[in-house]
């Protein structure tokens, strides 16, 4: 496939990521953890899977099934309110400023937790599937499958770049100042519920 669109994907990619969202959200509160690389790995595999649903064809029939979109935009909105809940319970505090008694989160459950928050996010799935395709030329020598794969590889790897920066500078400038940290990571955990409700509510009101 032409580079030019390689190029316009990946320059309208950056501007969608750049725009703070639910990712956003999780990997500041992560990164106030320390579990910068866990949560940017876990967001990326949840983009990775994406990827392949959308190259196999799999995307377009989900979005165009209104059982299945629903079952997504439940499963979906449902678990980033229940991150944003869990959030607010249990702030996120810089390593080594643990409430005593509370038991870290460990970055295999960091990873988890990253998955689904973009591979469970059904506007993910749509962003892909409408804008993916108009970035394919049907005369490549590529074939679409492939296109698909390489614009969706592009999306992952500029994600994992964005949010490895997301998170490190949340760690960086916060980890000395714990009540910010903890009061940014409330913040970080009402703007996940506000987005799965409004999810929701976008979803069951339109």
């Amino acid at each position: 496939m032409p580079i030019s669109a390689l190029l316009g994907f990946w320059a309208v990619a950056t501007l969608l990521i750049i725009v703070p969202g639910p990712d956003w959200a999780f990997a500041i509160s992560a990164g106030l953890r320390g579990h910068v690389v866990p949560a940017a790995t876990g967001i990326v595999v949840g983009y990775l899977a994406m990827t392949i649903v959308v190259a196999a064809g799999v995307g377009v029939l989900v979005a165009s099934s209104p059982v299945a979109l629903t079952v997504l935009t439940v499963i979906g909105g449902g678990y980033l309110i229940w991150l944003g809940a869990t959030t607010l319970a249990h702030p996120a505090r810089p390593p080594g400023a643990e409430e005593p008694g509370q038991a870290p989160r460990t970055p295999a459950s960091t990873i988890a937790q990253g998955i689904g928050v973009s591979g469970l996010n059904p506007k993910g799935l749509l962003v892909f599937v409408a804008m993916l395709p108009q970035f394919t030329t049907p005369a490549a020598a590529w074939p679409i499958a492939g296109q698909l794969a390489a614009l969706g590889l592009v999306f992952t790897l500029t994600c994992a770049a964005v949010y490895l920066i997301v998170g490190a500078s949340a760690h960086r400038v916060l980890r000395s100042r714990p009540s910010t940290a903890q009061a940014v990571s409330r913040v970080s955990g009402l703007c996940m519920i506000i987005i799965g409700a409004a999810l929701l509510a976008e979803h069951f009101v339109a």
